[in-house]
């Protein structure tokens, strides 16, 4: 009742999104509650986990470790929110956060407060993980054949970034379902070898758990920036609707159904992969733990080259997966607005172009640790923590109070 009457209330204006037999138009919905999972841990362990024991150093045992457990909580509340809020409206589908933002809050403010914020989640993401990825990659190289001419970081972005201009070319998300799948295990797998190569290794000589000595605003900028990295961390509300929008429904099995068994699903993987990487990588190297814990590893030189690998194959898939709803957004403007006729051409042009944008981007501006906690604090707290509980009055005004 709260969601209807605020999504109704004050709005009548707002168009509701074109629908066709009960479907969006151009929409296939055939994935299962798995493919839900393989997404959305695709999209949300990705760069961040690396650095949760960096947040742990700046915030300590017990903020860190309430940082986390309160963020994964909130997370999973908000996600479920939004999972309700997708047929919200009898006969609608809401398959993108700004169609659900613009009824929500009418086709101006909802315009104005989802799309900026979902786009510096999307584009934030991608450049983050070009960013990932090339640093990994020359992380790989270097420890496989150290005798080699090392390269500049920003080559090895470049090459990584090649790999993203063939991809992008598949079609919508169901097309990257193996990428995801892949995608998901590596994420699995290299946070396992992260932890366990910090539990091996044991703590360093000299560790300390002290917060590193500063002036007071020294202090409060690594606070910030470190829980910035936490809401990195928890990225993926996002793409969430879009990820639900490929699954199918009808009036006795609502998509929801399988949205939350597949969120939950990867909300398990999630907190297999980030807590033990954060609680022992803290323990293990202390106040000066690397922002990418990887980096800090140095032997086996074998595990931490696989690791590193792992990390490289995860972020081409995170990358597509943010990366895909803001294809779909521009080969849309294009047709409607300047009449482009859709097909290859279209395709080509315009997914190479993004690609070339994010990639420039990261080139320019490569610098892993303090992406993350800007990215975190101004883009991904406000759609994964205040942005999907405006459709439930009582928290909006507790929201309020706190404010």
């Amino acid at each position: 009742r709260w969601v209807r009457s605020l999504l109704t209330m004050g709005s009548p204006s707002v168009v509701l999104p074109k629908v066709v037999d009960g479907e969006k138009e151009g929409t296939a919905r055939r994935a299962k509650w798995w493919y839900v999972t393989f997404h959305n841990v695709t999209a949300m362990v990705g760069a961040g986990v690396l650095s949760l024991p960096y947040a742990m150093a700046h915030l300590g045992w017990g903020p860190g470790i309430v940082a986390l457990l309160v963020s994964w909580c909130i997370t999973l509340y908000t996600l479920r929110l939004l999972i309700e809020l997708h047929e919200c409206v009898p006969g609608v589908r809401f398959d993108r956060y700004r169609d659900l933002g613009v009824h929500a809050l009418g086709p101006r403010l909802g315009l104005w407060v989802v799309v900026p914020q979902q786009l510096i989640v999307q584009l934030g993401c991608d450049v983050v993980y070009m960013v990932t990825g090339g640093n990994c990659l020359q992380k790989f190289a270097e420890s496989v054949c150290p005798g080699c001419t090392r390269l500049h970081q920003s080559y090895w972005i470049c090459i990584f970034g090649s790999s993203q201009f063939l991809l992008s070319q598949l079609r919508d998300l169901n097309s990257i379902t193996a990428i995801s799948l892949a995608a998901a295990v590596m994420s699995l797998s290299y946070s396992t070898i992260s932890w366990a190569a910090c539990l091996a290794k044991g703590p360093v000589a000299g560790v300390s758990y002290a917060y590193k000595a500063g002036t007071a605003a020294d202090s409060v900028f690594r606070v910030c920036s470190a829980l910035g990295q936490v809401a990195f961390a928890f990225a993926g509300h996002g793409v969430v609707l879009e990820i639900q929008a490929t699954i199918p429904s009808t009036p006795t099995k609502p998509s929801k159904v399988p949205m939350w068994k597949g969120t939950v699903a990867a909300y398990m993987v999630t907190a297999a992969c980030y807590f033990p990487v954060a609680f022992i990588g803290y323990w293990t190297f202390g106040q000066d733990v690397s922002d990418n814990v990887l980096v800090a590893l140095e032997r086996p030189p074998w595990l931490v080259a696989a690791a590193n690998m792992m990390v490289v194959i995860h972020v081409v898939g995170s990358y597509q997966v943010y990366a895909m709803p803001i294809f779909e957004s521009m080969e849309t403007f294009l047709t409607t607005r300047f009449r482009v006729p859709p097909g290859l051409l279209l395709r080509l042009v315009a997914r190479s172009t993004y690609v070339a944008f994010t990639l420039f981007v990261a080139v320019t501006f490569p610098f892993f640790g303090d992406l993350l906690g800007f990215f975190g604090g101004f883009g991904f707290t406000p759609t994964s923590f205040f942005v999907s509980p405006v459709a439930s009055p009582p928290i909006t005004m507790l929201y309020v109070f706190m404010g």
